[in-house]
């Protein structure tokens, strides 16, 4: 240790300046937290590609050692964050003022351990890969004293329910939820969304139970198809109402696979209206012309759980953005 007390989380230096070196005492209701995301809350806006840098480097210490980011704390664990520059942090890129105040007015629910948002189209749930504010960036600057924490993702094109944890205690229980491994088969998170899909499916309710692998094309990009070897996957589509020709439908997912109900709906033959990736594009420019769907047709509408071992249930709802309402109106 270097005998002095270590810096409040939302302390910052002059513009320019470097953070002074400091030993943090893990607290006890972080224990069982990954090193990368304990740092991640400590070097607010510090993209993950720097944390993983100054892990690799043997710059972060814990207990004197050197440990990688996916070591799990334990309360009292005392872990050594070296001196970092604003410029790699980023006062350079804290969120527009005219964005904050989008994220706060998405702010759905609130109270002592969560906080959840309907994030727009667009945004991605967290910064990385040339994108600076992601949803949990902008929350933590709007929220600089609260510790808050992803607790799952969503699409960077997909609106809807993104919940975040101000607690320890509430991120490990709802993380545990979200887990596929419930003794008796049922889903202790229900996940409902909302979707228009290309062209009338066939029947009124429809379940796909086909797995998922996610590949990497040139460049990087991540994209996902049904193989034996991928990852179980399953998804009840109902079809709420016909519009246009079309198939407006609640889907509930029971896993929470990357671009699931997408490749999914691509899978019957009936992709997600404008979808650019899995999608079909000569529809897609119709229903942009006609209608004005000028994005994926996706929304994550509800959520329900209950935490403290079932004895606080949670119902999460969030309504459907103007511009999908207003698309699915033309449709008539």
């Amino acid at each position: 240790m270097n005998g002095s007390n270590p810096s409040p989380p939302s302390e910052k230096p002059a513009a320019g300046a470097k953070s002074a070196v400091r030993t943090v005492t893990v607290p006890e209701d972080r224990g069982g937290q990954r090193l990368d995301n304990f740092l991640l809350g400590q070097l607010k806006g510090a993209p993950r590609s720097l944390v993983y840098k100054l892990v690799r480097s043997g710059q972060v210490r814990v207990n004197g050692g050197r440990a990688k980011a996916e070591r799990k704390l334990e309360g009292g664990d005392e872990v050594r964050i070296p001196p970092v520059s604003l410029v790699e942090v980023g006062d350079k890129v804290a969120p527009p003022s005219g964005f904050l105040k989008r994220m706060e007015a998405a702010i759905v629910f609130e109270d002592e351990r969560l906080l959840v948002i309907n994030k727009p189209t667009g945004v991605a749930s967290h910064g990385g890969s040339g994108i600076s504010h992601g949803a949990i960036e902008t929350m933590r600057a709007l929220r600089p004293n609260q510790t808050l924490e992803l607790v799952h993702r969503l699409d960077r094109d997909t609106s809807g329910l993104l919940v975040m944890a101000k607690k320890r205690s509430a991120l490990s229980e709802l993380q545990a939820l979200l887990r596929e491994d419930s003794e008796d088969g049922t889903r202790s998170i229900e996940k409902r969304y909302l979707t228009l899909l290309v062209g009338r499916m066939p029947d009124g309710v429809m379940s796909v139970d086909a797995a998922l692998h996610i590949g990497l094309r040139q460049g990087g990009e991540r994209h996902v198809q049904v193989h034996r070897d991928g990852k179980e996957s399953l998804s009840h589509f109902r079809v709420l109402e016909r519009r246009g020709g079309h198939s407006y439908c609640e889907v509930r997912i029971e896993t929470g696979r990357t671009h699931q109900i997408r490749v999914h709906a691509q899978h019957i033959g009936h992709p997600v209206a404008g979808d650019d990736k899995y999608g079909d594009p000569a529809v897609n420019k119709r229903l942009r012309e006609q209608v004005g769907l000028k994005r994926l047709f996706l929304h994550a509408a509800s959520l329900q759980f209950a935490l403290d071992g079932g004895r606080t249930p949670y119902v999460l709802n969030a309504p459907l953005s103007e511009d999908l309402a207003e698309a699915l109106d033309r449709l008539g």
